[in-house]
């Protein structure tokens, strides 16, 4: 702390004990300046494209319960169309109230990360966390379509 000596009308010096705050601004100033410049070089903005899926399919369940997300951000699931204030509902039913079913997803590549995540946070919500996504398997994905798509579910 700093402290300065000056005088009075009386002509005695007195002590004036005030903090002296400008090295204190000048070093927050700095501060700021450093993040400023740092903060935009901390972000990434790479563009990623996904591989395709390579894993083992694991063994399926014998009726399996499938959510659907079209590319038209259409929701169904099997084969009952729904949206997303009924999904929970729908999915209670497929699964008969059973939160340990696991639960795979399909989903167009157009559909967007967000639409996605939202689908998840509403499964997680009520309490289905076991959820598989599906993918084109590799072989499939390189040759042409002659039989239909095969898919390979990814846990």
């Amino acid at each position: 702390m700093a402290s300065r000596i000056r005088a009075d009308d009386d002509g005695e010096l007195s002590e004036n004990s005030e903090i002296n705050v400008t090295p204190f601004i000048d070093v927050m100033l700095v501060l700021l300046i450093i993040f400023m410049i740092a903060a935009p070089l901390s972000t990434v903005d790479i563009p990623v494209e996904l591989p395709v899926a390579v894993a083992d399919a694991p063994d399926r369940p014998s009726e399996p319960v499938f959510i659907t997300i079209t590319e038209d951000l259409a929701l169904s699931v099997g084969e009952t169309s729904t949206d997303l204030d009924r999904l929970f509902i729908d999915v209670g039913i497929a699964t008969k109230q059973k939160r340990d079913t696991r639960i795979f997803i399909r989903a167009d590549k157009s559909v967007p990360y967000g639409e996605f995540i939202r689908v998840m946070n509403i499964l997680r919500a009520d309490g289905f966390l076991k959820v598989g996504l599906v993918g084109l398997d590799e072989t499939a994905a390189q040759e042409p379509d002659v039989d239909g798509p095969q898919s390979a579910v990814q846990p």
